[in-house]
């Protein structure tokens, strides 16, 4: 009969405990297994570096001893060995609940705004052009985007303690894959949006049905090449954990680049835009003094930012270990609200589309009083299940029989 001990947060058996220490998540740390006497040493957690000035911050060591009672005390502490700023009463812990939050938020009125802006892009046949396809397909990546958000933390967060050292199946490595791909996705949309905009201004004949099935395989097709690639790579070469660590940074490229060649493309075409648009504004066709020339400019270049995703320039070529907090908080969550604003901007507040819902409006109303007229003036019609559309022309069909009955009356006999 074998008796199984329990050690810390996990059940070993009694030849295990003497032999060798099992992995240990102290919800900072992932510890791999260890035998008796061995120290192991780990970096200090990334968190920390959040809370610490750049040019004061130094990556430091916390160890282990795998001992025959299992795994002794960190040493130095946490605390000790990854804060050293004196009077420093930043919480890492609060900290992250607090961006998990605020992304949260943004990602769910994100979600609710893109849905009801698809609805509407969809149910209005008078909206389909290449223009609006363009959109729907970026909104439809922003609303995956989400998403994959919500499932990620779901998988990876579910529990405070979560056993972050045995997350390694199969359905959590492809949750990651669907996020990257998500992710890479809506980098790549906003990207047509940017390179059809350019184009559109550029190119007096612009075949739209022909390039929109290009936008279609690079919006979708060419972000499914990388991830595959990266899932690969990372099959054969890192294949540590549910994939959520990124300590490889040459397999890392093959998802990043991708996302700052897009950035970075993105601004070179907002660049040109606003410079076409200056001059298309300065032309002596149109009319206006300076100051409504720069009002116009502003209010476009303003429109054009979230479409482009002009606000990921900020922290898009600055290395990853500088202004980690800043850019997590402007990254994730205000980033998250992107979604948001480019349904309000391209969507509600869209004059084509506003114009759109006020002729249907207009339209359902004025059937919907004709249908109440007729049915107090005809209730026999009303009563015989014939709908407003057919009472209407049997009523112009029968008036139209009694002017005519009426001319033939009033005509003398010959």
């Amino acid at each position: 009969m074998n008796i199984w001990l329990f050690k810390g947060k996990h059940f070993v058996s009694p030849s295990a405990v003497s032999s060798v220490c099992p992995w240990f998540w102290d919800n900072l740390t992932c510890w791999q297994p260890a035998r008796i006497g061995d120290v192991i040493e780990v970096n200090c957690p990334e968190l920390f570096s959040q809370f610490m000035s750049e040019e004061d911050y130094e990556l430091g060591k916390v160890s282990r001893n795998c001992t025959e009672f299992g795994w002794s005390e960190p040493f130095p502490h946490y605390i000790d060995a990854c804060l050293y700023e004196e009077g420093n009463s930043s919480h890492p812990d609060m900290y992250y609940v607090s961006v998990k939050a605020l992304y949260t938020v943004g990602y769910s009125t994100s979600l609710v705004s893109l849905t009801t802006a698809m609805v509407i892009l969809c149910r209005f046949r008078k909206l389909h052009c290449t223009r609006n396809f363009i959109h729907m397909n970026l909104f439809v990546s922003f609303i995956l985007r989400a998403i994959s958000v919500f499932i990620k933390d779901g998988v990876l967060y579910a529990k405070e303690d979560s056993e972050h050292c045995f997350i390694h199946t199969l359905e959590c490595r492809a949750v990651m894959i669907f996020f990257h791909y998500c992710v890479l996705s809506n980098y790549f949309w906003l990207f047509i949006e940017g390179l059809y905009l350019f184009t559109l201004l550029v190119e007096t004949f612009f075949p739209e049905k022909r390039y929109f099935y290009w936008y279609i395989i690079i919006g979708w097709g060419t972000p499914t090449v990388c991830v595959t690639i990266w899932a690969v790579l990372r099959l054969h070469f890192d294949d540590i954990g549910c994939w959520d660590m990124n300590d490889n940074a040459a397999i890392w490229w093959v998802i990043k680049g991708p996302v700052l060649a897009s950035i970075m493309i993105n601004f070179v075409l907002f660049i040109g835009i606003i410079i076409i648009l200056v001059q298309k504004l300065q032309s002596p066709d149109i009319g206006g003094n300076e100051s409504s020339i720069y009002l116009r400019l502003a209010r476009s270049t303003l429109l054009l930012i979230p479409l482009f995703g002009i606000h990921y320039t900020v922290f898009a070529f600055s290395p990853e270990n500088v202004s980690k907090r800043e850019r997590l908080v402007f990254e994730l969550g205000l980033g998250s609200f992107q979604g948001f604003v480019v349904a309000v901007l391209y969507c509600f507040l869209n004059g084509e589309v506003q114009s759109e819902i006020k002729r249907k409006w207009r339209s359902w109303t004025v059937n919907r009083y004709f249908a109440v007229d007729l049915k107090h003036r005809h209730p026999s019609l009303a009563s015989s299940g014939v709908n407003g559309g057919t009472q209407l022309s049997i009523l112009s069909k029968s008036s139209s029989q009694i002017r005519m009955s009426s001319l033939q009356a009033e005509t003398p006999a010959t």
